[in-house]
């Protein structure tokens, strides 16, 4: 795979007649449309509202907020401890106005005038750039000491061009795990002089993007990430949400990872938000909206 090219160069004649031919729209190309949404209550609003207009507004609520047939395609909802956020949503879909109208649907319902929205990340699903297409990854077997047509080398590449297009696809239109615990945070690479991540080789960047994956890859089965581009979209170049099956796992996988040179030399991270997966039921009686 070769690097992106830079701004300012002219693209390959046949990517740009590629892109002059796809038609007009809003949806991507590939992948999903993926926003975090957050929000706080304001208590002395909440308490001018009656009970009709509480019990109104948490129907409403409960709507806008909970999967259904006719919403977005992944859609979720967490309490969010501390003073940044009550609650947040996580939302995709194909079709930005999709993804937009929770946030649309939230702020007109009985509840709307109670709710101040504190935060706000927009983004798309993609596949990295970073992972190997089969024949890449057959050449790191080989740097890394395999033998070409070796049984261990075969089974290995046979294995990986098995997993290949699910793990693509799975990067491309995600499955939300059901684990409880979450956090999200922006974060960019850095274009500091002596410490540019965007000057770097190819084969550098894809060097320090494996180990950096290596690392996570100890936590299969405990930890379960997406990761989101922003780039062009969002003051931040990408968005990582993280979910674990317990809360101190969030803690140490990103603490093991920020060991990697790719992290601690070249990422710079946005703010933390803390989430726990929670229906639109628990969200209103957690913040003494109802019941």
């Amino acid at each position: 795979m070769q690097p992106p090219a830079r701004p300012g160069r002219p693209p390959h004649a046949a990517a740009a007649a590629t892109h002059a031919a796809v038609e007009t729209a809003i949806e991507p190309c590939s992948g999903w449309h993926c926003s975090h949404l957050f929000y706080a209550f304001d208590r002395a609003r909440l308490a001018g509202l009656s009970a009709t207009a509480r019990a109104e507004g948490a129907r409403q609520f409960a709507a806008a907020i909970e999967p259904a047939a006719d919403g977005p395609t992944r859609l979720q909802a967490w309490i969010v401890p501390g003073h940044k956020a009550d609650f947040a949503v996580m939302v995709l879909d194909r079709d930005p106005l999709r993804v937009d109208a929770v946030h649309q649907r939230l702020l007109a319902g009985p509840l709307g005038e109670a709710l101040v929205p504190t935060y706000s990340f927009v983004g798309l699903t993609e596949v990295s750039e970073y992972v190997p297409t089969v024949e890449q990854y057959a050449e790191r077997l080989v740097a890394e000491g395999e033998i070409v047509d070796s049984p261990s080398y075969t089974a290995k590449v046979q294995g990986y061009a098995a997993r290949e297009p699910a793990m693509r696809q799975a990067r491309l239109e995600p499955e939300l795990p059901p684990w409880p615990n979450a956090c999200f945070y922006p974060m960019n690479k850095k274009r500091k002089v002596g410490e540019n991540w965007f000057t770097l080789p190819f084969a550098e960047r894809s060097r320090l993007m494996a180990e950096h994956g290596a690392s996570g890859m100890k936590f299969g089965g405990r930890v379960s990430q997406l990761i989101t581009v922003s780039v062009g979209l969002d003051d931040w170049e990408w968005g990582v949400t993280l979910w674990a099956r317990r809360p101190d796992w969030l803690k140490e996988i990103v603490y093991t990872m920020r060991f990697d040179e790719a992290s601690a030399r070249y990422a710079e991270f946005g703010p933390f938000y803390t989430g726990y997966v929670a229906s639109a039921e628990r969200i209103l009686a957690h913040c003494r909206v109802v019941g």
